[in-house]
């Protein structure tokens, strides 16, 4: 049964919007948080696993060092202070794909916290407060068989693989996101997306959101227009694109104010995100803090960093992003106009990777904003996971600016490449795509465009040449687009003068 929603207009009219965002990263740790097990992505079921990570009596944890320094680094970017001694603590509760019914978490102590990071969406920037950043292990991986909608409702039964649990994870809390009105699905996106882009540049996480090692869970409330209140609020979990972050709030916007408005009450819960639908659906009745029954792990030793290490990871930050968006701005000569654009279509590192590729910059964003974007938005797919990447999209510029293709056999190479038919060179060879330089052919066709339009070739006789574009794509038809259109206007002028 699907929601009664509000208008995204009439719901902006009535109540005011208020987000918290938890994002939730992966590390990309050799190892596990508490143990030595391996962390590679796609492993065969259950075979990165030990006693410790399946929680097994006996079994004793030992903090992963280089995962504290990843924690550290990250709220360091984020404007965070380190705290000079924290622990972790034990957030009790029951899922089947957690092996020790208790999730190795931080509390009321973490390792980073107060902190803010700017975001900026149509020109405008926005601060976004951050409440913490902290650091614990991820639970396991469950697989419901059987059903229509491959969740454990209507599932003939259930699988669990233990190779994620145990996992280094830091959690990022934003503090409630207000006075965001209408733009608040776009700061949502916007805020998900630079952190992404600001961990793939500290090289702590791949950040794949389609492999879940980035993933966002989206709280939202309203209160009525005005008050400065908090409403009851909802968390949506587990939204893995940038897309759905923005589609998670707006959705949840529109029902809360349909329910609100017709004098119903929010009940606080989880919900479930559906990609193919766009829709929430209820999951369970949302916790309190004091539910999950903290208490302080006993099987672990504070951590309590020491200011010269704090300091000497503070020289290891890569540039402030908003510092250097305006820089590369500089660099390329983009308009504002044009680097908003690239940056609110996701493809900013994108372009960045593409021009370093050696792609010039306007050829490099003018492939990711039409040809990428409109290839992802017909797949349903984030731009950065459509398949392509910017060492191709730079090797594609490389045969338009040599000639050896134009910009409409281009587009074919990236049929090709999403197709998986080798490098862009391979595609050409084998698709027959090559511009023909025989002067002999084009020649041919010139004299069959002319004899075949001789009204066409008496304007361009009496000095219309912008009638030769007419015979031009007669040409260019004969040869399936595989001429130099510059050279073939020549010869048609060369002809008729």
């Amino acid at each position: 049964m699907s929601d009664t929603l509000l208008s995204f207009e009439e719901s902006l009219a009535a109540y005011d919007p208020a987000m918290g965002l938890e994002v939730h990263v992966e590390l990309n740790t050799a190892t596990k948080m508490f143990c030595g097990c391996p962390t590679e992505f796609g492993a065969e079921p259950n075979t990165q696993v030990c006693p410790t990570c399946l929680g097994l009596p006996g079994a004793m944890p030992v903090v992963n060092a280089k995962a504290v320094e990843s924690a550290m680094r990250i709220g360091l970017a984020l404007n965070c202070e380190i705290a000079e001694w924290c622990r972790f603590a034990r957030k009790n509760y029951f899922y089947p794909d957690m092996p020790k019914n208790f999730q190795t978490s931080q509390y009321d102590e973490p390792i980073a916290f107060d902190g803010w990071m700017d975001v900026e969406v149509d020109g405008e920037t926005f601060r976004v407060e951050i409440e913490r950043a902290h650091m614990e292990e991820d639970t396991g991986k469950s697989l419901h068989v059987g059903g229509a909608t491959g969740r454990i409702h209507g599932a003939d039964y259930s699988l669990v693989d233990y190779n994620r649990a145990g996992i280094p994870l830091i959690e990022i809390v934003t503090r409630p996101i207000m006075g965001t009105r209408e733009q608040a699905p776009q700061i949502a996106k916007a805020y998900v997306a630079q952190l992404r882009e600001l961990i793939v540049a500290l090289g702590v996480s791949d950040a794949r959101m389609d492999q879940g090692s980035i993933r966002a869970d989206v709280n939202l409330s309203l209160a009525p227009v005005g008050t400065g209140a908090l409403g009851t609020r909802t968390e949506t979990k587990n939204v893995n694109s940038l897309r759905s972050v923005e589609r998670a709030v707006r959705y949840e916007m529109q029902r809360h104010a349909a329910i609100l408005s017709g004098g119903g009450s929010i009940l606080q819960e989880t919900r479930h995100w559906h990609e193919d639908t766009g829709v929430t659906t209820s999951g369970r009745e949302k916790s309190d803090a004091e539910d999950y029954r903290y208490f302080p792990e006993p099987d672990l030793v504070p951590v309590a960093p020491s200011r010269e290490w704090v300091d000497e990871l503070r020289g290891t930050l890569p540039e402030n992003p908003t510092q250097k968006r305006a820089r590369l701005q500089a660099v390329w000569g983009f308009s504002d106009l044009e680097m908003r654009d690239t940056i609110g279509a996701g493809a900013f590192g994108l372009v960045e990777e593409t021009i370093a590729a050696g792609a010039a910059p306007q050829a490099a964003r003018k492939w990711w904003l039409s040809e990428m974007a409109r290839r992802a938005n017909d797949s349903g797919v984030e731009i950065a996971d459509l398949g392509v990447s910017p060492a191709q999209v730079a090797a594609v510029q490389a045969l338009v600016d040599a000639g050896s293709i134009n910009d409409k056999l281009a587009r074919q190479v990236f049929d090709g490449l999403l197709a998986g038919e080798g490098t862009p060179e391979e595609i050409v060879a084998a698709r027959g795509l090559a511009i023909v330089s025989d002067e002999g052919a084009l020649s041919t066709a010139v004299d069959n465009a002319i004899a075949a339009s001789p009204d066409v070739a008496d304007k361009i006789r009496d000095g219309k040449h912008a009638a030769a574009g007419a015979l031009i794509g007669v040409v260019m038809k004969e040869m399936r687009g595989q001429a130099d259109a510059a050279r073939v206007r020549e010869l048609i002028l060369e002809k008729l003068a």
